[in-house]
């Protein structure tokens, strides 16, 4: 139950509107997805500034720039992919159709499940919350939003500029703490989308599983960063370096740590700072480089830290005075040297910028590193080795990869994104989110005349006759 009555009641009114509103009008024309599709472009264009500005003063910085690339474009390109593809994804597709029910047919159409319901987290909190949207319109569906409450200005915002652009009955915005997410999770949504924690996603799909609602559960894990002995090893550690440090390292398909070669640890050490250098250098009050959350993320940072150093790891900090670090809830980029299973670091998502770094002989020693634990939402290899390449990419299970780079794998809009066991289920981007917020309804075509009604009573020799010429057409 939530604290309090009242706002429960509004969230279930809120809800009631666009489920009435879907069940009214099961047709909704390309016409109209497309016209949402255009206002939420529009609301994205027209309140661009201000929600680079709201994130940032949630976060206490984060560069625009940063806003724009990492959430902003995703979201634009997203839109204008379902727009220009729309028509496409909504024609109904012909399946094939097996000989005994020829010349029937068979088709699969699409149509909109109803209301869509989505958690949003803190981290990327533009783009977790409306490319999801995107698929849940291009499909047809009613949304419902929760945002995270660790961004109270965005959330504010988001909901002001979809009142402004859509209709009740159309989306909504609710803002609340973890009651009001609770209550979200528990309506009879037609689908889920669930961005956030392992635990927490288990808590989503208890509530949800009441009501039998389907879900989507894009969650995270310690996704690995493997460079290969046949690795550009200044490429590959300026890469690893931006992928980890954007946002701070709060990327849930950051890269969590790094399989390194024995002989390759000193060199990318080297070659990860020159690159912290280039790309943020060494003092706290560089615009580009984002603060934490709040101070009990940035707690548990330190904490993990604490935990690593008294396990017997050697962390490695090459940032100018600390005390302006921290004084602006930042956190210095941190390589921790010679992890074991024991440490913290090694067994919780890290979400920071702190990064491992986990030592291999052969090749097969990283493979079976990685298959040791839960299957990562992202795996990053680096190298030239096709052969290797290709083992690695043959011998684990992710629920995404770049090769030679970190992160891109996700504004793939062609692909699907999407976890894989701990790291999550289900998948949206692109036709893949229209596909998980459709119906894909299978209708077959009876023929006027056909061969099937051989197989009807009353049973004789037709009927022995025409099983046996099924059999064989199967």
């Amino acid at each position: 139950m939530m604290s309090d009555p009242r706002m429960s009641t509004k969230l279930k009114a809120a809800f009631d509107v666009l489920h009435r509103a879907s069940r009214s009008d099961l047709t909704v024309p390309t016409s109209l997805r497309k016209d949402r599709l255009r206002r939420l472009l529009a609301m994205l264009r027209k309140h661009s500034i201000e929600f680079e500005a709201a994130i940032s003063s949630d976060f206490g910085h984060r560069s625009a720039h940063e806003t724009e690339l990492a959430e902003s474009l995703i979201v634009e390109s997203a839109i204008k992919r379902a727009l220009h593809q729309l028509d496409y994804w909504m024609r109904p597709k012909r399946v094939a159709t097996q000989l005994p029910f020829l010349p029937g047919s068979n088709r699969l159409i699409p149509q909109p499940l109803g209301v869509v319901g989505i958690i949003a987290p803190w981290n990327y909190p533009l783009q977790l919350t409306l490319a999801p949207m995107v698929g849940a319109l291009a499909a047809g569906n009613r949304v419902m939003i929760k945002p995270s409450e660790l961004v109270p200005n965005f959330s504010a915002l988001l909901g002001t500029a979809i009142d402004e652009h859509f209709d009740a009955s159309e989306a909504v915005v609710v803002e609340g703490g973890a009651d009001v997410a609770k209550t979200f999770a528990s309506l009879p949504f037609d689908h889920l989308l669930f961005t956030g924690s392992a635990r927490i996603g288990r808590l989503v799909a208890e509530a949800a599983a009441k009501n039998l609602t389907p879900v989507t559960l894009e969650l995270g894990g310690k996704s690995p960063a493997i460079i290969d002995r046949s690795a550009e090893l200044a490429a590959g550690a300026h890469c690893i370096a931006f992928g980890k440090l954007l946002n701070a390292g709060q990327t849930c398909i950051a890269p969590d740590y790094v399989l390194c070669p024995r002989e390759f640890e000193q060199q990318f050490v080297e070659l990860f700072f020159a690159s912290v250098e280039r790309l943020y250098g060494s003092n706290a009050d560089n615009p580009d480089y984002t603060t934490i959350i709040d101070q009990l993320h940035y707690d548990r940072l330190e904490g993990l830290l604490d935990d690593a150093r008294r396990k017997g790891a050697q962390t490695e900090i090459r940032a100018e005075r600390l005390t302006d670090w921290r004084a602006l809830r930042k956190f210095p980029p941190c390589l921790v040297r010679s992890p074991t299973a024991e440490m913290f670091v090694s067994q919780e998502e890290i979400f920071g910028p702190i990064l491992p770094i986990v030592t291999y002989g052969a090749a097969e020693e990283a493979i079976a590193h990685v298959n040791a634990r839960e299957r990562p939402l992202a795996l990053y290899w680096f190298g030239r080795d096709a052969r290797s390449r290709d083992k690695v990419l043959r011998d684990t299970i992710s629920g995404g990869v770049t090769i030679n780079d970190c992160l891109l794998h996700i504004a793939q809009e062609n692909q699907p994104f999407g976890g894989v066991g701990a790291s999550g289920m289900g998948a949206y981007h692109g036709e893949w989110g229209f596909r998980t917020f459709s119906k894909q309804k299978p209708v077959f075509y009876r023929p006027r005349f056909g061969a099937t009604v051989l197989a009807q009573p009353p049973y004789g020799p037709w009927f022995e006759r025409a099983i046996a010429a099924m059999r064989w057409l199967i």
